[in-house]
């Protein structure tokens, strides 16, 4: 069943967004050469403990998972792409990190996720992260009332298209509100006007993640993390969106993004 929400409980999963943004820019700013992941993983915990948020992520156990997820956001690295375990590694000059976090605070959730390069950036690199930026902000602007699911789906494939990347549909948007998954799939690949229409109180989490040369995708051992078939690095960028009557809505926008 797909719930509709009500101006002041999207306001709520909003004061959700904004703290998983302030989290977000945290894990930005300590991504350095010389930083575990298992450190990141230990100070994004206590943030959520000190805001009283819970994670979504901590016992987190869907049917690709391999058991309960035991973490409380997601790190994954140059190919790794989705789900990333944290796990003891050490970030090195030029890595890129994706870092992906879902919590709830008074029973709402908010999703989002970014793609960060530690030290030197290389130019095909960026060129990938803007790409997923870039698409997700298309995605976000088609999420208008009146407008359907495919018109969001088409806006993020179009982006990927002009850029030259392959898109993977296995994984892709959903809806979310009082859990971090809620009913209704947002494909990153998708026909205009097909779907189901979009209206005032509908909330997804929009999530483009594209990998340079391929759309397939493989398991690590660790079952959860889920890494390009080819090797090519991968980026991925999500933010929570309400479908509002004035346009979309924004949730977990960063303070230090634009719009």
């Amino acid at each position: 069943m797909i719930e509709l929400k009500t101006p002041a409980e999207i306001e709520r999963m909003h004061v959700t967004g904004r703290f998983v943004a302030e989290v977000l820019t945290e894990v930005g700013r300590l991504a350095d050469v010389g930083v575990n992941l298992l450190d990141l993983e230990h100070h994004v915990r206590g943030m959520i403990k000190r805001r009283g948020a819970e994670s979504c992520y901590w016992d987190y156990a869907p049917s690709f998972g391999k058991g309960p997820f035991r973490n409380v956001i997601c790190l994954s690295v140059n190919d790794a792409v989705l789900h990333g375990l944290p796990h003891d590694y050490t970030l090195r000059d030029g890595d890129v990190l994706t870092a992906d976090l879902a919590v709830t605070i008074d029973g709402w959730a908010a999703d989002s996720a970014r793609t960060v390069i530690v030290g030197t950036p290389a130019e095909e690199d960026l060129r990938l992260i803007r790409a997923t930026e870039e698409a997700l902000e298309a995605g976000i602007e088609a999420a208008r009332p009146g407008n359907r699911i495919g018109d969001i789906s088409a806006a993020i494939w179009t982006v990927a298209h002009d850029y030259g990347y392959p898109v993977n549909t296995e994984f892709g948007g959903h809806g979310i509100g009082r859990t971090m998954h809620e009913d209704l799939h947002v494909s990153n690949k998708g026909q205009p006007g097909r779907g189901m229409k979009l209206r005032p109180g509908l909330t997804l989490a929009l999530e483009p993640w594209f990998a340079r040369t391929t759309d397939r995708i493989v398991y690590d051992p660790d079952g959860w993390t889920i890494r390009s078939a080819d090797g090519s690095r991968t980026a991925h960028s999500e933010h929570t969106v309400a479908v509002t009557e004035d346009g979309p809505l924004v949730l977990t926008r960063r303070s230090t993004e634009d719009g």
